[in-house]
């Protein structure tokens, strides 16, 4: 038996199938779980780094586990640095800072420098609510990428950084905030 579908068969076929990906939307009054969930892990690293800073000494940063390795101080002004130029890619900015890590070298410094690099990328994960900002491509290593995603990597950099901080803090007697 041939069975024809009716145009209302039809009509209600074809709203099913574009109300499916609206109703996997987050409400407008809810937040993006995907940005929050980003933002949540970018909270992360401010907190263990910033935490990590202050319970090191002077003579702590200038400390490394090896002669050809970066000390704890350039390591934490490497995040800084890079905080800021993922940051700046990903909002289209120029980085306001550069050369951190050649540059600013006390204690002090770098903890403030440190602190205002994640002010700065505060600011970009919050433009990041703007969809057509968080979906705009941005040149990062040789192929575009969302600038959403240049921040995730920020991330993903900033951890990497965060086991060499560890092993310095551990080799220094120290117990890092996230253990």
């Amino acid at each position: 038996m041939l069975h024809t579908t009716s145009p209302l068969q039809v009509a209600v076929i074809l709203t099913a199938l574009v109300a499916t990906p609206l109703a996997a939307q987050a409400p407008p009054d809810q937040p993006d779980l995907l940005l929050a969930s980003i933002q949540q892990g970018a909270r992360h690293v401010r907190s263990v780094f910033m935490t990590a800073a202050e319970q090191m000494s002077e003579e702590d940063y200038a400390f490394k586990p090896t002669p050809e390795v970066r000390s704890f101080g350039q390591l934490l002004a490497h995040v800084a640095g890079t905080n800021y130029w993922f940051c700046a890619t990903a909002t289209g900015e120029k980085a306001p800072v550069s050369d951190v890590e050649k540059t600013i070298t006390t204690r002090a410094a770098i903890q403030k420098t440190l602190a205002e690099s994640f002010d700065y990328c505060d600011r970009a994960y919050a433009a990041m609510a703007d969809d057509a900002k968080a979906n705009a491509l941005k040149q990062f290593m040789g192929k575009p990428l969302p600038a959403l995603a240049v921040l995730n990597f920020r991330t993903y950099h900033s951890l990497l950084h965060w086991g060499n901080a560890i092993t310095y803090m551990r080799l220094r007697g120290k117990i890092p905030p996230s253990t």
